[in-house]
């Protein structure tokens, strides 16, 4: 019933309100249905510390594994950004934007790799309901957070940050569903958001049933998922000026069903069912030093918990109730000099880790940290080279050692047609 409710709203508000704004207050030019078009090559040179097939099974203990490297998930491939030694030819990522009409604009983000295509964005936005309110929908990356919603070609850093890669996977939070945001009409900027998504996050939600009937050993054939959506996300986001200096700051919760897949695994193959809560905090504070100088903070603080039960597939079945009280943050600071030239550092922590099996504590290691160093060269707006240096000290190989991780990338994003200016 909650679900009916929540689409019914959303409904609603997109057939309701579709006629609200004036004509000549509307943006539709009809010179815009050509679409907006852009490609955007990222590729790569990596040395890292590890060889490819070790990076491939090292873990962030009681976290997440398969976050270097290539590693196998199913029956499909999956491969990080910069994932080998040597060269990489991370993506080419097409974008297609346009006005439909006089109410929505349409914008596709497809995504090339040498593993296959995918959608990586696909969605309408409405722009005539007024009263402060868009609607979207479609595949999208949730608002959740600063980060989210960038693409990978908008980050400051060649990786994500470690808290937000360890909790959420790669992509983050990109789902299929709804979303609905509200701006007050305040002499600041003031946001509220809603989403209802699918839940299909394989790091942290989803919602499908997970076939076990190969496990001999087991009785049951089949873990039993739950209806979707169920993913739910609220946020709310300000932001001030005060002289040369702008505040960007936001809270957001997340909360659905989890079901993690990972009976595939060759190690210890498990599944997770239960449920989900994520908590976050960010800020931004962006200092104009002249018409190119500036310096940016960027601080994000992530908190999850997990509670259900897993379902270890490997030797004897066991089905403990599992808890996981996790939180992490990272903080970087970026320096651009003038046009061509900027550089930064970034810090990244797990800072909580208290996992329990039917109420008993297991044990996990600390001192998981990751420092970073970057400088970078803009040949023009559409092109940038950056040298990259990272110490990870949060990974442990399959004996249970720490793996002290030394990682130099040269990049290159090179970018050619119309692309629309990325978001604060």
């Amino acid at each position: 019933m909650k679900k009916i409710v929540l689409s019914s709203v959303l409904c609603a508000t997109l057939v309701y309100g579709a006629d609200v704004l004036p004509v000549e207050k509307r943006t539709f030019d009809q010179s815009k249905f050509i679409p907006d078009i852009s490609l955007v090559l990222d590729a790569s040179y990596v040395d890292r510390s590890v060889k490819d097939d070790e990076a491939a099974h090292l873990e962030l203990p009681g976290i997440a594994h398969g976050l270097l490297g290539e590693h196998s998930h199913g029956d499909s491939e999956h491969a990080t950004y910069n994932a080998k030694n040597g060269f990489n030819l991370n993506y080419a990522e097409l974008v297609l934007s346009s006005s439909a009409d006089p109410f929505f604009t349409v914008d596709g983000v497809f995504h090339f790799s040498e593993n296959g295509v995918e959608i990586e964005e696909l969605y309408f936005t409405s722009n005539a309901l007024g009263h402060g309110t868009k609607v979207k929908g479609g595949k999208f990356n949730s608002n959740f957070g600063y980060l989210n919603e960038q693409h990978h070609h908008a980050w400051d850093f060649a990786d994500m940050p470690l808290v937000y890669e360890a909790f959420l996977g790669m992509h983050g939070i990109n789902e299929t569903g709804a979303q609905i945001q509200w701006t007050a009409p305040t002499p600041f900027y003031l946001m509220a958001g809603f989403e209802v998504l699918q839940g299909e996050n394989e790091q942290m939600f989803g919602n499908e049933s997970v076939d076990i009937e190969e496990f001999t050993t087991i009785e049951e054939d089949k873990i039993e998922g739950t209806s979707a959506p169920s993913l739910y996300i609220g946020y709310i986001k300000a932001s001030h000026d005060i002289d040369n200096t702008t505040l960007l700051g936001g809270i957001s919760y997340a909360q659905g069903d989890s079901m993690i897949d990972h009976s595939s695994d060759h190690e210890a193959p498990h599944v997770f069912s239960g449920d989900s809560k994520l908590y976050g905090a960010d800020l931004v504070v962006l200092h104009a030093i002249d018409s190119y100088k500036s310096i940016k903070w960027q601080t994000e603080y992530l908190q999850r918990e997990l509670d259900g039960t897993q379902y270890n597939l490997y030797g004897t079945f066991t089905s403990p109730h599992i808890n996981k009280k996790q939180s992490g943050l990272y903080s970087q600071l970026i320096y651009t000099h003038n046009k061509n030239w900027r550089m930064g550092v970034r810090y990244d922590a797990i800072l909580k880790n208290d996992v329990t099996a039917d109420n008993i504590d297991k044990p996990q290691p600390d001192g998981l940290d990751k420092y970073t160093a970057m400088v970078e060269y803009h040949t023009s707006e559409f092109a940038r080279f950056r040298l990259q240096y990272s110490r990870d000290n949060s990974m442990f190989n399959e004996d249970g050692q720490r793996e002290k991780i030394d990682t130099l990338i040269l990049q290159a994003n090179i970018s050619i047609g119309a692309h629309a200016a990325h978001s604060f």
